[in-house]
């Protein structure tokens, strides 16, 4: 046993066929030594956007430690962000998966990808709904002057929505991508009167967008055809507006969880989240 602890500790990508042959010890036998005995198993190393800095994690902890003692501006929050939607996409595997008997064929389907018709879907919601959202249009990309008419037409969809946090009650929320944080776009909050809440860098485990609403969204859409452009917009539209307000409500409490557990990492990535 101490043998294949000191092998596995000198190089822990190992696998049980090398060390099996390395200490001339059968492989079944080196398994059950190194889960049993050993106390380890094999995991694959966890995507993450960033390898964050010290400074990275301070900022991350800090930010989420304001916003939970400021926890009534949640109510007043707007939070979106933009994202594709494409004319087809594969599902997954669970998706596929069949009822079968002992002596039924195993079900096969060729392997597809995502096709390359697609539109850009600019989304805001509240705890509540869905507040605003528009397709882009077909061949326009979401830099600072797309984004900025975006931003102009929003207040209009409060006022319609949310006529108690109009004209300058409501906070926009939204992350840091260079579009978002883009010198005109915080000079026309500014002049607006539009405040912005904080959102660390390489978040995406704290953007409701990001840890739910796409999700959310992929799913309903994974396994669908759609005929052209106007059919995704359309199924996209009935998705959206099928939302609970539930739902929405139970997206916030777990934004709260999140910078709870962002801060009792302190700031690391932490276990458990699939969003990163």
């Amino acid at each position: 046993m101490d043998r294949v602890r000191t092998l596995v500790r000198s190089d822990r990508r190992l696998g049980v066929r090398v060390i099996a042959e390395e200490l001339n010890m059968n492989r079944e036998t080196v398994r059950q030594v190194v889960k049993k005995d050993v106390g380890m198993r094999k995991i694959s190393a966890k995507l993450v956007p960033q390898i964050l800095t010290h400074d990275q994690k301070q900022r991350r902890h800090h930010i989420s430690s304001d916003l939970l003692r400021n926890a009534e501006m949640f109510d007043r929050v707007i939070t979106g962000d933009e994202t594709w939607c494409f004319q087809y996409h594969p599902e997954t595997k669970r998706q596929s998966m069949q009822w079968k008997t002992q002596n039924s064929p195993r079900p096969k389907k060729a392997r597809m990808s995502r096709l390359q018709v697609k539109t850009m879907l600019v989304r805001f919601f509240d705890r509540k709904e869905i507040v605003g959202y528009e397709f882009i249009a077909q061949g326009q990309t979401v830099n600072q002057q797309c984004y900025l008419e975006v931003l102009t037409r929003l207040p209009v969809s409060v006022r319609r929505k949310i006529p108690g946090l109009w004209p300058d009650k409501w906070i926009l929320h939204h992350d840091n991508s260079s579009v978002h944080d883009a010198l005109r776009v915080r000079e026309f909050l500014a002049k607006n009167s539009i405040t912005k809440m904080d959102h660390p860098p390489y978040s995406p485990d704290l953007a409701p967008c990001d840890f739910w609403l796409f999700p959310k969204l992929n799913n309903a859409l994974k396994g669908q055809r759609f005929a052209d452009l106007s059919d995704i917009q359309r199924n996209v539209k009935t998705i959206l507006r099928g939302i609970p307000e539930n739902d929405f409500q139970d997206c916030f409490r777990k934004w709260h969880h999140r910078l709870t557990k962002c801060i009792a990492s302190p700031g690391a990535y932490f276990e458990g989240d699939s969003s990163c």
